[in-house]
């Protein structure tokens, strides 16, 4: 949405669908917000409009405490993007400024500082810097009202350099110190008895981590992400616990500072924002807006969390944009129905790229992955119920004794001749990988779809430009969202499982009614026509 008075509309409208997509600012108040907040709605002569919370807090603007901005899922935009712009803040959103600075951040791009400064402002109208500052504000509040970490201890696992930068910061976002925030947060806790309503974290700390909420927008199909994750999950480093409906799935994570365990629990009923009375808002805005997913994480160094978020919130992908998606995919004659019969399917993705990258080259059931665990992975220091190990590295892959085609996967990750990090360039990767001897193209395509979160695969998988007419045709219809598309043929049995190349499902369209009632079974096969699911 580029038009500032389209813009306007769906702050009068209080349109949850923008959340994330944009920010708006009230200059009598200083205060800048989400576009479905609940106040009052300003006059258009006082408000202004900001691509991200980054840009509104450098132009002196505070966060909402009623809203709060800073809290909402990701712009779906940075996932399609394969930009500078795009890439960079896929790095930013994994901490790489916190831990590089800009010039890391530079270099990962393959440009100068001046040039990812220059892009960045001009398009977000913050630089790294500002963006990553925004992130470390958005951290600390989040520890603030879910922890009781001393002050000067949380101030550094936010990623601030000093106590003076982190207390100045939080004044200038929040309108408030530190331990006023806290305090705040206590006594909403203590009003309503209950953990506030806050998309962004949740209100208490949990004996069993830290207590989040990963806010997601509009609908979102939990038990099929659920479902997909639980028959892929690999003994000792994933395991998924209860019945359906009230599952929890739960992992070990490798971190940069540390490692971690998370857990996110599946809704047992709807989890949606209090919405404002109808008459306020547009009939096109109306139903599922979205919600959250309870998440603990348990960290041995809290730099980790907000990378941990990040890696947690792409793995159940939740930065989506199921409206978007919807609208191009629905006007598909053979996608239509399926779309509108699992509003918000979601195209996982992975918390770790490289752990995703092995376990597809090494094919079979998660039970062979689990086999690799135990000889190579890293022991937790104390069992967790199923969970045991941290997935070995690909540094940890290279012996002789490791069978191929996984060891030369691991020798390309281990040299970066293939780079699967959080801004790896789509592309490149996908071609490195195809040409590594045992991997192939399918392979290749189906990694870039999940371990680097690619929505646009409508040129891979033998379904782009070097496919038949009739098959690109049928992508191209479906760009950029061609992984939701894949995902609800799977689910459909449309399409064998793990199979990206669509064919000409143009003719598919009457055998919908039914397929259609095989959701859930067969889809659930081989990701990459292996003999098992494993990623």
């Amino acid at each position: 949405m580029r038009d500032d008075d389209a813009r306007y509309e769906a702050v009068s409208s209080r349109d949850a669908r923008f959340d994330g997509e944009f920010f708006f600012a009230v200059v009598t108040t200083g205060i800048y917000c989400r576009p479905s907040c609940p106040a009052v709605t300003p006059k258009r002569v006082n408000v202004r409009f900001f691509v991200s919370a980054a840009a509104a807090q450098a132009a002196g603007f505070r966060a909402c405490r009623r809203c709060r901005p800073d809290a909402v899922p990701g712009s779906a935009e940075w996932n399609v993007r394969a930009d500078l712009v795009g890439r960079a803040m896929r790095f930013i959103g994994d901490g790489v400024v916190d831990r590089e600075g800009v010039g890391g951040l530079a270099r990962r791009l393959g440009y100068s500082a001046r040039q990812v400064q220059r892009q960045l402002t001009a398009e977000l109208g913050a630089g790294p810097v500002a963006l990553a500052r925004a992130r470390r504000a958005h951290t600390a509040r989040v520890l603030l009202q879910t922890t009781d970490l001393p002050v000067t201890e949380l101030a550094f696992a936010a990623g601030f350099a000093s106590i003076r930068q982190f207390n100045d910061t939080m004044r200038e976002i929040y309108a408030g110190t530190p331990s006023e925030l806290r305090a705040a947060a206590a006594g909403r806790r203590g009003r309503a008895g209950a953990p506030s309503q806050g998309a962004g974290g949740g209100g208490r700390s949990a004996p069993g981590g830290i207590a989040l909420r990963l806010a997601y927008r509009g609908p979102y199909a939990t038990a099929e992400i659920f479902d997909f994750l639980q028959v892929r999950a690999v003994p000792g480093v994933e395991e998924v616990r209860g019945s359906h409906g009230t599952r929890t799935y739960r992992r070990t994570l490798r971190l940069t500072y540390g490692s971690g365990i998370a857990e996110v629990d599946e809704p047992t009923g709807p989890r949606t924002r209090k919405r404002p009375p109808a008459g306020l808002v547009c009939p096109a805005a109306r139903g599922a807006d979205g919600g959250w997913l309870e998440c603990r994480l348990r960290l041995t160094d809290l730099r980790d969390l907000s990378t941990a978020v990040q890696r947690m919130r792409r793995l159940f992908d939740l930065d989506a944009d199921p409206y978007a998606v919807a609208e191009r995919l629905g006007a598909d004659p053979t996608l239509g129905p399926l779309v509108a019969a699992r509003p918000g399917l979601r195209s996982p993705g992975a918390a770790d790229p490289e752990e995703l990258a092995v376990r597809i080259v090494l094919g079979g059931p998660p039970a062979r992955a689990a086999e690799l665990v135990r000889a190579y992975g890293k022991p937790l220091d104390a069992v967790d119920g199923g969970l045991t190990h941290l997935f070995p590295t690909p540094g940890e892959l290279t012996g002789e004794e490791v069978a191929e085609p996984v060891r030369t996967l691991c020798t390309a990750l281990a040299d970066g001749t293939v780079v699967l990090d959080a801004g790896a360039d789509r592309y490149a990767a996908e071609r490195a990988l195809a040409a590594l001897p045992g991997v192939g193209a399918k392979a290749a395509a189906y990694i870039r779809m999940r371990a680097l979160g690619d929505p646009d695969i409508g040129d891979s998988g033998g379904a782009g430009e070097g496919g038949p007419a009739g098959e690109r045709a049928v992508a191209g219809a479906w760009r950029p969202w061609g992984a939701y598309a894949v995902h609800h043929l799977w689910r459909a049995g449309l399409l064998p499982a793990g199979e990206l190349s669509v064919g000409e499902l143009s003719g598919c369209a009457g055998a919908l009614p039914g397929r259609a009632e095989e959701a859930g079974r067969g889809w659930e096969a081989a990701p990459v026509a292996v003999a098992a699911p494993v990623g």
